[in-house]
């Protein structure tokens, strides 16, 4: 495979494990430095890193940080900045997703949930405007297809990804010329861990075009492009849901 003359760095939330690490393959395949961030699942982190380098030598760097901590967020960003000397791309992939009732609703719930999927992403965003204008880099925001009209059970949640499509919009506005910012939503492409109802799969599933799951690499490709052949688009968002969005 022919790689680039000049590796570009990727910064990627979340990458230890599914679709981040379905993104970090198919990324370093490409030719691309990764840097994998994880929270808790270090021995899956470690097991990807090496991995990788295994590949490419000294291609993969692994930093762990819980992104609810913003001093923890900003020392994220200082160490990828170091890594290879810049950070050329940042994919906001993180996030917690559960559900909950509207009157079950606790603040920790909202915090944790509006912290991972909102927050997080925009700290990042503004901790590495500087070297992601420099190096005239792009975003990409792992959004949601319910972000639009919300999930049911899902109030949180779907409150969240809404506000981060809101947010990929404005930052291309404001982080233009130089930075490129869009997002992915997803459809149904990994069962959530805790989703283990058959019945709620069932339905989902015949609400779906393709009639059938899509595979995180799938996921991955959408982010390849809009990193590597979409120069010229910026604040949009690719669903890439079989026509799920089609049958809501």
């Amino acid at each position: 495979m022919a790689f680039m003359n000049t590796p570009q760095n990727i910064l990627i939330t979340g990458s230890a494990k599914r679709i981040g690490a379905a993104c970090a393959r198919l990324l370093h395949a490409e030719g691309y430095n990764i840097i994998i961030h994880y929270h808790s699942s270090e021995h899956a982190a470690q097991a990807l890193t090496a991995e990788l380098n295994a590949q490419r030598p000294d291609s993969v760097v692994m930093l762990q940080a819980d992104l609810l901590r913003l001093e923890e967020l900003e020392n994220l960003a200082q160490q990828a900045k170091l890594a290879w000397g810049g950070v050329d791309v940042l994919v906001n992939n993180a996030s917690l997703f559960y559900p909950q009732t509207v009157s079950g609703t606790t603040e920790q719930n909202w915090d944790e949930l509006l912290g991972s999927n909102l927050k997080a992403p925009f700290f990042l965003a503004k901790a590495l405007e500087n070297t992601l204008r420099s190096r005239r880099g792009c975003i990409v925001n792992m959004v949601d297809i319910h972000s639009e009209r919300g999930l049911l059970g899902y109030p949180v949640c779907s409150i969240g990804k809404g506000g981060l499509e809101a947010m990929t919009r404005i930052l291309a506005k404001e982080f233009a010329p130089e930075i490129r910012v869009n997002g992915v939503s997803p459809g149904a492409i990994l069962w959530a861990e805790h989703d283990t109802d058959p019945e709620r799969q069932a339905d989902i599933m015949r609400r779906i075009a393709l009639k059938r799951l899509g595979d995180p690499l799938d996921i991955a490709k959408a982010v390849r492009f809009l990193i590597k052949d979409a120069d010229y688009i910026t604040g949009q968002i690719i669903k890439v849901d079989g026509g799920r969005t089609l049958n809501c």
